[in-house]
């Protein structure tokens, strides 16, 4: 089996960020979603993503944003791949002419599937909880809900943290994991401890 991703999202200060990267984070997220207490200014995400090495993927996410201000943050932050959380289509996604992935906020009613094979540009599906707003809101899902032959790479968020993360690995092989509150001591505030734990709990799950 391949080894699996790790994408730390909701960044928003220089000592989360170097305790991802010193982690061994795959991938980080910047949240442009102004509702959210992890939401960064573009002059912050700039700030950011100067810290981030080469072949760790820098990720914009985004919410139901107009393209006017995802063209304005691009032209700003140099970002590899968008992550689109709301009502988005696909011909929306493509239009920044960037990578990028799609969330479902997975319920019962949501037939998984005919969503992934909606949105045939995107590189991966990310599973997050469905509840009231955006975001998954740090909460599981019922992951028995996850269909096999998805058409797209796996992206599991939702409820994981350093206690739980392992299971989620070797009980769905997803292509990554996704973690935000599940790695803070406060909404915004990453825990470097946190965070080198559940790396560690990732790859004693592959290994």
């Amino acid at each position: 089996m391949p080894r699996t991703r790790i994408k730390i999202c909701g960044l928003t200060r220089a000592e989360d960020m170097d305790a991802a990267l010193a982690a061994g984070a795959d991938a980080v997220g910047l949240v442009f979603y102004s509702p959210s207490p992890r939401a960064v200014t573009s002059d912050l995400a700039r700030s950011l993503v100067q810290r981030i090495p080469p072949f760790v993927t820098r990720v914009g996410l985004f919410v139901n944003e107009t393209p006017l201000r995802i063209n304005a943050i691009l032209d700003e932050v140099e970002l590899d791949l968008l992550q689109f959380h709301g009502d988005e289509t696909d011909a929306y996604c493509r239009q920044f002419g960037r990578p990028f992935i799609k969330a479902a906020r997975v319920r019962p009613e949501l037939d998984l599937v005919e969503f992934a094979r909606s949105f045939p540009a995107a590189r991966a599906l990310l599973l997050d909880a469905y509840v009231e707003g955006y975001g998954g809101g740090g909460k599981t899902f019922d992951w028995t809900l996850i269909p096999p032959g998805l058409p797209l790479p796996l992206i599991l968020s939702g409820g994981l943290q350093p206690e739980n993360v392992a299971d989620a690995v070797r009980g769905l092989r997803p292509w990554a994991v996704d973690v935000s509150s599940g790695v803070e001591s406060a909404k915004g505030i990453k825990d470097a401890a946190r965070i080198a734990a559940f790396v560690a709990a990732v790859k004693d799950a592959d290994a």
